[in-house]
């Protein structure tokens, strides 16, 4: 069974004391933190940028993946490489050049791994599936935090990771948006081993550390299910 992963998204924290709360979230045992960039373009929403992302880097020792939902990356990407990224997640949908910019990724010692929106067809990755660390299919439309899970993108999950097997290396399946207690385990059952969750994380009635341990415990017998129904 591959790891399970689950890493939070920053979007629902308390922005005015963002280091405390991503020190709350390494407490709490997460394997990782995201941080939706979004430039109001690409999404309609704004959030922040490299600084920012710069100034909690010394918090916390868990690694951080940044999520470029923004127009034009490639001129940014080095700048969140430097704010302490090492995961770059770039939109199919904004990248002209996708071989160029996965491969700028990797020159700049991180690691490189590409989204799909919930309409993009799973095609539009083939042709880039040996230079990605990690496929993000969304399970939402990307923008705001607190959104419906879209149950119709499991297929697409499912799909993915046969595809993502074919690889000669490993590559991590990430699925964002509405994952809770309630819709982790179809996602995790159709293929994805990295769980972001917002939302549903903080507003979990027993704390972030027993919300993360829950999707983890839920993913991972979902994740045996997949493996004992391919046998």
């Amino acid at each position: 069974m591959p790891p399970i992963r689950i890493a939070p998204s920053v979007l629902p924290a308390d922005f005015a004391r963002l280091g405390d709360e991503c020190a709350a979230l390494e407490r709490a045992g997460v394997d990782r933190i995201q941080f939706d960039v979004m430039d109001g373009r690409f999404v309609p929403n704004l959030t922040f940028g490299p600084d920012v992302i710069a100034s909690v880097r010394s918090v916390v020792s868990v690694p951080f993946e940044a999520h470029l939902m923004i127009e034009e990356p490639d001129h940014l990407i080095p700048r969140f490489v430097e704010a302490g990224c090492q995961i770059i997640i770039v939109h199919v949908e904004t990248c002209t050049h996708l071989h160029r910019t996965l491969a700028s990724i990797r020159d700049l010692g991180a690691a490189p791994a590409v989204a799909l929106n919930p309409h993009t067809p799973l095609e539009m990755v083939a042709s880039v599936v040996d230079l990605l660390d990690m496929l993000l299919v969304m399970t939402v439309n990307p923008g705001f935090g607190g959104q419906a899970y879209i149950t119709t993108m499991e297929p697409k999950i499912d799909a993915a990771r046969r595809l993502l097997d074919r690889a000669d290396h490993w590559i991590d399946l990430e699925v964002d948006g509405g994952i809770s207690a309630a819709t982790v385990e179809g996602a995790a059952e159709a293929g994805a081993n990295v769980l972001i969750s917002g939302s549903a994380l903080y507003r979990h009635p027993g704390g972030l550390g027993e919300a993360t341990g829950e999707l983890r415990k839920l993913a991972s017998q979902a994740w045996q299910r997949r493996i004992a129904a391919q046998s």
